[in-house]
C-alpha cells in the first residue's frame, strides 16, 4: 500500500501582503532553513484523501479582511499575529469537517500568525522583536483563498488552490 505524505492547509493572501511577508522572511529567517514562502497555516497535517480534497474544494467563501495586530515572540523566532473573526470561523468549520482526522497539534487552540523568523536563538528573536516593534503599526491584509500543500519532509509541493469569491464591499 502506498503511503501518502500529509497535507498542509494555508490561507492565501493578497499579492501585496504576500510579497511583504516573503521579503520579511527572506531577510530574517536563517537562509539554510528557509524552504518556504511566508504562510498562514490553518492545519499542519491533514490526510491525503479524496475526502480532504472535496472538503477543501467545497469550502468556498468571499474574500475577507484580517488584521496584523502585533509581533509575537516564538521563543526562537518572531511572527506577526493575525486576528480575524472570519478566519476563526473558517478554521472552526474546517475543524468540524476534519475532527476525526486531525492531529493533536491541530486540535488545540488556533493562534493565527505568519512566521518571519524561526530556528534562531532567543536573544536573536528578542532583538528582532525590539527592532520591528519600534516602528510597528497594525495593518490590514486580505485572505483570497486556500492552498493545499503536500509535505515533503522540509519543502512543500503545491497541490491545490481554492480561490475565494471577490466581492467589492
Amino acid at each position: 500500500m502506498e503511503v501518502k505524505n500529509p497535507l498542509i492547509l494555508t490561507v492565501r493572501l493578497d499579492e501585496t501582503s504576500q510579497q511583504f511577508f516573503n521579503e520579511m522572511r527572506i531577510k530574517h529567517f536563517p537562509p539554510e532553513r528557509n524552504f518556504l514562502d511566508a504562510h498562514l497555516t490553518l492545519f499542519h497535517q491533514l490526510p491525503d484523501t479524496d475526502e480532504t480534497l472535496e472538503i477543501i474544494t467545497n469550502s468556498n467563501r468571499d474574500f475577507f479582511k484580517m488584521q496584523v495586530t502585533k509581533l509575537i515572540n516564538l521563543g526562537a523566532g518572531v511572527a506577526y499575529k493575525i486576528d480575524s473573526q472570519e478566519l476563526e470561523l473558517l478554521r472552526q468549520n474546517l475543524k468540524k469537517a476534519f475532527i476525526d482526522q486531525i492531529i493533536p497539534q491541530d486540535q488545540h487552540g488556533f493562534r493565527g500568525h505568519i512566521t518571519i523568523q524561526n530556528k534562531t536563538t532567543p536573544d536573536e528573536a528578542k532583538s528582532l522583536i525590539a527592532q520591528l516593534s519600534a516602528q510597528f503599526e497594525p495593518f490590514g491584509i486580505t485572505a483570497i483563498g486556500l492552498d493545499l500543500w503536500e509535505y515533503l519532509g522540509g519543502p512543500w509541493k503545491h497541490r491545490r488552490y481554492v480561490p475565494f469569491t471577490y466581492l467589492d464591499k
